[in-house]
């Protein structure tokens, strides 16, 4: 999987966590013709079912249900996801070799630490991506794939995706706007699917983890619920920090009463 340069960028801690949260929109906009990618923090080690190497699997199958361009793992320790400077450079090598226009975090509060470092890591490291002077090689990890056809000189360039947004699905926030998913529901439920360590019926984390069966009921009503504050049938949340900008009054989508 690889491009000269990324029109969409998710950014999360674990292998699953894009799936879940905004693994529809990607699918869209790759329905759309635009190149999109995941970049995973961690490799999943310490999660409580399946291993490292199941993950790694199962992500690149998920990536191709979601027709991602391409996709990349770090080597951040998982459970152990700081803002630290070194972490920071790491993302901002990934930034400037893919030249994303628009990055998507996680949101910025959460039960997991590693979900809401990433969000704050992220954005620190699209701004450090951005400095003229600020000198980086290229990105290196444990489960790289770095020709994207840039060339060297294009990926040390600096860079700063044009537009930030925080997918805020497991978060009880209200969002900037909602992103149609109805003809990609099944394609982000099968991308989630993928993560057959993950998901499937066993003994390891039956505390933690819906039964094989619930998970749909979930995923659909998460996606219902969004799907209804826009009027649609399926949907994913985001939130912006800035604030919008209209051109027509008479374009604005969604009904006020």
């Amino acid at each position: 999987m690889t491009t000269s340069s990324l029109d969409v960028l998710a950014i999360a801690a674990h292998r699953d966590d894009v799936e879940q949260t905004c693994g529809g929109t990607l699918l869209k906009m790759a329905q759309r013709g635009q190149h999109t990618g995941i970049l995973d923090l961690t490799q999943g080690e310490m999660g409580t079912r399946g291993t490292a190497e199941d993950r790694a699997r199962e992500a690149t199958e998920a990536a191709k249900i979601l027709r991602a361009s391409w996709r990349h793992a770090l080597d951040i320790p998982d459970g152990r996801v700081e803002n630290t400077w070194e972490n920071r450079l790491k993302i901002a090598r990934v930034i400037r070799q893919t030249r994303p226009r628009v990055v998507i975090l996680p949101y910025w509060k959460g039960r997991h630490p590693d979900h809401y470092t990433a969000s704050v890591l992220g954005y620190e490291a699209c701004f450090l991506a951005g400095l003229a002077k600020l000198a980086l090689g290229s990105p290196r990890s444990a489960n790289s794939q770095p020709n994207l056809g840039a060339g060297k000189a294009k990926s040390s360039a600096r860079h700063r995706p044009f537009k930030i947004l925080y997918a805020t699905l497991y978060y009880d926030v209200r969002p900037t706007f909602v992103v149609d998913i109805s003809d990609q529901f099944e394609g982000k439920f099968a991308s989630i699917m993928a993560y057959k360590s993950q998901f499937s019926d066993q003994e390891a984390g039956k505390d933690l983890f819906p039964a094989h069966d619930e998970i749909r009921k979930r995923v659909d009503a998460m996606a219902r619920f969004y799907g209804m504050l826009g009027g649609i049938t399926y949907a994913e949340p985001f939130l912006q920090k800035e604030v919008g900008l209209v051109e027509d009054l008479l374009a604005i989508p969604v009904k006020s009463i």
